[in-house]
């Protein structure tokens, strides 16, 4: 048998196996190391191949697909600096939970750390950033070989999915020649046509014991000023478990943009949106002091909210993790509940039904300050488009049954601040593992590529900019999104920063002024462009993207100073009005 026989069976096996174990997507940055993956990837009937030029925009590409179905995606790239440009992506899947198969190529042993070109040392390049890491054998056919081939390929897609889900890396070393033979019989190996993986994997939910709920309700209850809170998560299940628990106990629920509790069919009454707004003066949190906080979901954005629970040293706290972790970035004394979310807010009714009458005092000034504060916010006096205006005005004309992709800085505070409760079912998502502004566009190209619903990305200038050759993907798949490009000709959150007082060196370290046209680049990737002047303008335009094909990207300038002073004028009344209520 030769080496060009031994290469095809190997790859085949491995890349079948991929398959049988759940594998739907591959994103393949274009190499010669990665020839025999890629080449096997391309071939394989179940596999569907995207091919994205881009290292980084493949990267985020296939983060923002994982995002959306939360189901594993391979990336492939050649040695070399090609992997490096998968990092950032592989950071932010690590952090946001997101199962990544990463497959790099690489170089024989033997041209490794001599100077071979195109040759990094790739072992655990990724370091802590992905679950689990294993240097491929060279490829060989024996029987032997080819199970291991199966095994590995079976193992990387469940370690992915296992506990809280995440990045994984296999490494691959190739020698010369790197072309496979198609022309062999069966070369996919003996288990084509099996549904059965190498490894099956049977797994069940976290739950506590009768004893660990028995212990956790004798704490709550008696308790009357709770407080539930669902921080960035992805379960659309979970809004109706948390929601009924909040509903039998009498409870407010401070709910994340991001956490999927604000849309949706499910009931709402206990909710409080405008929580950011109100926790930001100390009197306020003060007075709105809970007796204990049960945690849902990652940390809220809010950073009036994490103010907020500092504050709050001496309440009993508790976070509520599926598998495992420790994300509780305050510091406080915490109770960590490693359990199944629904199947925990199932049980806690169980051992407690509901309580007593005299907390509804409780949610219902809680539910008086939320409405006074979105009283405020919602103002429609004002017909200036403003940041905040233009982000009201598309939660307003976003379709049914569409998913909201968000930028990081401003944008994802916007949407904090002024998405409201709706009755429209609609899926958000953002890149809040890390919180950078790279990838953004390929993130929520991504997430189009994976769902037939329409896909809205909303974003600043400096992250548009920053992934803006990630349209080429849409010019290529034609796919199709309508981008809100909210532009204020720099780092417009950095103007709600003590920075911001410094005007020395402001505009140039922190402010950043692009002065770019983004027309021309829009139109170079075939894009159609609009610049919204007027409310009215920019709901037409809207209105006219969700109707039409291919990307749509409408522009809306503003005054990062104007802007700064809306926001905070907002926020000032707000403090006014809910100081004096709170006296009288």
């Amino acid at each position: 048998m030769n080496y060009t026989e031994k290469l095809t069976r190997y790859t085949g096996n491995f890349v079948d196996e991929l398959s049988t174990s759940g594998l739907r997507d591959v994103v393949i940055s274009p190499g010669s190391r990665s020839t025999p993956l890629a080449m096997m990837l391309a071939a394989h009937e179940r596999i569907k191949d995207w091919v994205i030029i881009d290292e980084r925009s493949a990267a985020f590409f296939a983060l923002g697909i994982a995002k959306q179905t939360m189901e594993p995606v391979a990336l492939l790239c050649t040695s070399g600096t090609a992997a490096a440009n998968y990092y950032p992506a592989i950071v932010e899947a690590y952090y946001s939970r997101i199962p990544l198969v990463v497959l790099t190529a690489d170089r024989p042993h033997e041209l490794r750390d001599i100077g071979a070109s195109q040759t990094i040392d790739q072992i655990r390049m990724y370091s802590n950033y992905v679950k689990w890491f294993h240097d491929m054998a060279l490829p060989e056919a024996s029987p032997q070989m080819l199970a291991y081939a199966r095994s590995k390929a079976s193992r990387v897609i469940y370690e992915a999915q296992t506990g809280n889900k995440g990045p994984v890396h296999l490494n691959f070393p190739f020698r010369e020649p790197l072309i496979p033979d198609f022309n062999l019989e069966n070369m996919w190996g003996e288990e084509k046509n099996s549904l059965r993986a190498f490894h099956p994997v049977a797994s069940g939910k976290r739950r506590l014991d009768q004893t660990n709920i028995a212990e956790l309700s004798a704490l709550l209850n008696g308790k009357e000023k709770g407080l539930i809170v669902c921080g960035p998560q992805v379960d659309q299940q979970l809004a109706s478990s948390i929601t009924k628990l909040a509903a039998a106990w009498h409870l407010p629920v401070l709910a994340d943009p991001l956490s999927q509790l604000r849309a949706g069919r499910h009931e709402k009454e206990q909710i409080v949106e405008g929580y950011d707004a109100i926790l930001r003066n100390p009197t306020i949190r003060e007075q709105l002091k809970p007796d204990f906080i049960i945690r849902f979901g990652a940390m809220p954005i809010s950073k009036s909210f994490l103010f907020y629970v500092k504050e709050m040293q001496d309440v009993r706290q508790f976070v509520v993790e599926e598998h495992a972790g420790s994300r509780d970035p305050v510091g406080n004394a915490t109770n960590f509940i490693y359990s199944e979310p629904n199947s925990l807010c199932d049980d806690l009714l169980t051992v407690l039904p509901e309580r007593k009458a005299s907390d509804s005092d409780w949610l219902v000034k809680w539910q008086q300050v939320n409405e006074r504060s979105k009283t405020i916010l919602m103002d429609e006096g004002n017909t200036d488009l403003t940041e905040g205006t233009a982000v009201k005005c598309l939660l307003d004309e976003i379709p049914n049954s569409s998913s909201l992709f968000v930028g990081n800085s401003m944008a994802i505070r916007d949407v904090d601040t002024f998405f409201m409760t709706t009755e429209k079912t609609l899926t958000l998502l953002a890149n809040r593992g890390a919180s950078g502004i790279d990838g953004v566009v390929s993130s929520g190209l991504g997430t189009a590529a994976a769902t037939d619903q329409p896909v809205t990305l909303l974003l600043g200038d400096l992250s548009f900019y920053h992934d803006l050759n990630g349209l080429l993907t849409a010019k290529q798949y034609e796919l199709n999104m309508t981008i809100l490009l909210l532009n204020n000709n720099g780092g417009g959150i950095f103007s709600f920063l003590p920075q911001s007082k410094n005007e020395n060196n402001f505009e140039k370290l922190f402010g950043t002024p692009l002065h770019i046209d983004f027309q021309p680049a829009v139109q170079m990737y075939g894009g159609k462009y609009y610049l919204a002047n007027t409310l009215e303008e920019l709901k037409n335009y809207l209105s006219y993207s969700y109707a039409s094909s291919g990307i749509t990207v409408i522009e809306v300038q503003t005054n990062r100073t104007e802007n700064t002073e809306w926001h905070q004028d907002k926020w000032n009344q707000i403090e006014r009005d809910l100081l004096t209520y709170d006296s009288r």
